[in-house]
């Protein structure tokens, strides 16, 4: 059975170059914080990917003394992973073949604060854990081997779960709802 694949189309040129010249594989993505009205501690913006140098602002948490008026840096990091999570979801379901009907990926991130604030030295400064949950919705005839080679895939392809998954502890809640074909 031949696929139409849109990922596969773009993806196969490139893949083939990378075989040929392994150097054109390496990507930097970048991130800037050019600090701004320094008399602010809680606020400030980073700029994302050096071509669209997209600005967002940033706040600091309330439970380290900020107004938790705007995403903080916990926040924008969940956000990371569960952007790349999902997106890669996506790519590997169009290479299987198999149409998604809703997705949808929660990432969270737990941390003891005691440590940021040197009120016990003990207590670790970083988030202690994360977790994921994914659900996704597909068809009833897709076949439960094919759901579990899309998220093995998933966690093995998403490069920011393989970055953050040896550093702490993610644990990853899956939920697949079949629903028939209306066709």
């Amino acid at each position: 059975m031949k696929r139409n694949s849109i990922v596969q189309e773009r993806q196969q040129p490139l893949m083939d170059s990378y075989v040929t010249d392994p150097k054109l594989a390496r990507v930097t993505d970048e991130a800037i914080v050019e600090g701004k009205n320094l008399d602010d501690p809680f606020h400030t913006s980073v700029s994302i990917n050096d071509e669209l140098k997209i600005p967002f602002k940033i706040g600091v948490h309330r439970a380290v003394g900020g107004l938790h008026d705007f995403p903080n840096p916990g926040d924008m990091l969940c956000a990371s992973l569960a952007a790349c999570f999902e997106s890669t979801l996506r790519m590997i379901a169009n290479r299987l073949g198999v149409a998604l009907k809703k997705t949808l990926v929660r990432a969270t991130a737990n941390a003891d604060v005691r440590g940021t604030l040197m009120v016990e030295r003990d207590v670790p400064v970083a988030f202690q854990s994360m977790g994921l949950e994914v659900h996704i919705e597909v068809d009833s005839a897709v076949e439960k081997n094919t759901i579990s080679k899309l998220f093995g895939a998933t966690e093995r392809c998403c490069i920011i779960y393989q970055t953050l998954k040896p550093g702490i502890p993610i644990q990853v809640n899956q939920e697949v709802v079949y629903t028939a074909d209306k066709n």
